[in-house]
């Protein structure tokens, strides 16, 4: 499918081939959400941590006599029912990432790519270049394309000038053609893929 290619003043400068396979594919929810759960949990520290009993500083003395005083036994202050105890069955540092097939993630990235262009939201670009690297000359040129929440995909290197001009625009992100991926994808309004950024996913999921 062809599809037309635009510059940074949103003007037509030629157009490109779509693979159908990978643009006109049937959106799959159930596996963008598979591959979403999976980008989230290997971003999970996991560095999260309570006391138990025995990790909590304290006396070790046993608070009274175990028969005769009416009250319930105990043998620590440090126990969970008293103020300052420790905690019962609480987090402690664990590995949240597990595997996922390389087909499923595949196939949820093709899903979005075909999302974004089922909706509409998918823009070609001819080269992401900001020569001067000022933020507020690109933030006038995106302002008149309407960019407000964008994702813009580059090659395999991203243009050191356009990276710096967009760094301090807030709802613009820009990644090189290996680091696209479904969360990114989905969570931006407008998906911005330029020529050699196309070129990249096509190699990628050829």
């Amino acid at each position: 499918m062809q599809y037309d290619v635009i510059n940074l003043k949103g003007d037509k400068v030629g157009s490109a081939e779509l693979p159908g396979d990978v643009f006109g594919a049937e959106p799959r929810a159930d596996i963008m959400a598979r591959v979403v759960h999976w980008q989230l949990a290997k971003r999970r520290a996991g560095t999260h941590s309570v006391k138990t009993l025995k990790d909590v500083q304290g006396t070790t003395k046993k608070p009274w006599k175990q028969k005769g005083t009416g009250r319930a036994r105990q043998g620590s202050l440090r126990s969970p029912q008293f103020r300052g105890g420790g905690s019962v069955f609480g987090p402690k540092p664990r590995d949240y990432e597990y595997s996922l097939p390389k087909k499923v993630r595949r196939l949820g990235l093709i899903s979005a790519l075909s999302t974004k262009r089922a909706e509409g939201k998918l823009v070609l670009l001819d080269a992401a270049v900001c020569e001067s690297g000022k933020t507020r000359e690109l933030r006038a040129q995106l302002d008149k394309l309407g960019w407000g929440n964008a994702l813009v995909i580059d090659g395999a290197e991203v243009n050191q000038g356009f990276a710096r001009a967009a760094r301090n625009i807030l709802g613009l992100d820009v990644l090189p053609g290996i680091g696209a991926n479904v969360y990114d994808i989905l969570r931006h309004d407008q998906l911005v893929l330029t020529q050699q950024g196309l070129a990249a996913l096509k190699e990628r999921l050829a």
